[in-house]
Formats: C-alpha cells, sequence, structure tokens
C-alpha cells in the first residue's frame, strides 16, 4: 500500500455546487466568487457573462495565473472576444465552462499546485 501526503489541506478546495450556492471548503457563498489556491474573493451583482468588463479581468491577472478558468453559470456561454484575449495575449491559457465543470476542473488543477484562477458566476 503506498501512502500520499493530502496536499488540499491549506489550498482552496470547491467541496459543492449548486445553482445559486457554492461551498469552498467550509466557507458557503451566494455571489460569484473569484478563487485560487490561497483566496477567495465575492463578486456582488455579477451574475451574467455579459457583465464581465476588463476591470475583471485584471482582478484575475493580478493574481499571476497559469490557467484561468470561467464558470459560466448553469450552461457555457462564452464571453466578449475581447475579454478572453487579454489572457491568451499574455500567454495563460482561458477555458471557459459551465460552472459545475469548471469547480471539478478547478479541483484538479489546484491539487497539481497549478497557478490557477477560477472565475464562478452563480
Amino acid at each position: 500500500m503506498r501512502f500520499t501526503q493530502d496536499s488540499t489541506s491549506n489550498v482552496n478546495v470547491v467541496r459543492g455546487y449548486a445553482r445559486g450556492e457554492l461551498k469552498i471548503n467550509d466557507e458557503v457563498f451566494r455571489e460569484s466568487v473569484l478563487v485560487t489556491a490561497a483566496a477567495t474573493q465575492t463578486l456582488a451583482g455579477l451574475g451574467d457573462v455579459a457583465a464581465l468588463t476588463q476591470e475583471h479581468a485584471g482582478r484575475i491577472l493580478a493574481h499571476e495565473p497559469e490557467v484561468v478558468l470561467l464558470g459560466t453559470g448553469q450552461r457555457q456561454v462564452f464571453p466578449s472576444p475581447a475579454f478572453g484575449a487579454r489572457f491568451l495575449q499574455a500567454g495563460i491559457g482561458f477555458e471557459v465552462m459551465d460552472t459545475g465543470a469548471a469547480c471539478r476542473t478547478y479541483n484538479v488543477l489546484v491539487t497539481e499546485q497549478r497557478r490557477v484562477v477560477a472565475l464562478l458566476l452563480l
């Protein structure tokens, strides 16, 4: 039998997702959230992909990610091309998916100790 150390004990991990609610570690969020391994930040009033601005992109870039995940709610909806272009121009991976898939993908990447930022819309 082989044992490995749990690498998620000191990082933010999505523990649950349901429509309108997200659980990160032991904290429940009912607003859209920006999550990294070390930080969570609520984004009050942001509930729609169309409302994403360059300011939101700037907040994400401030975390110096190598991968950005955008969870767009119950279904996949693409943001404006200008929003995604900010990350592509910086050489940062950018993926758009529904929020459930973004939560699962975030958990995999964060446990691999990747510099991932997830913007999860509820």
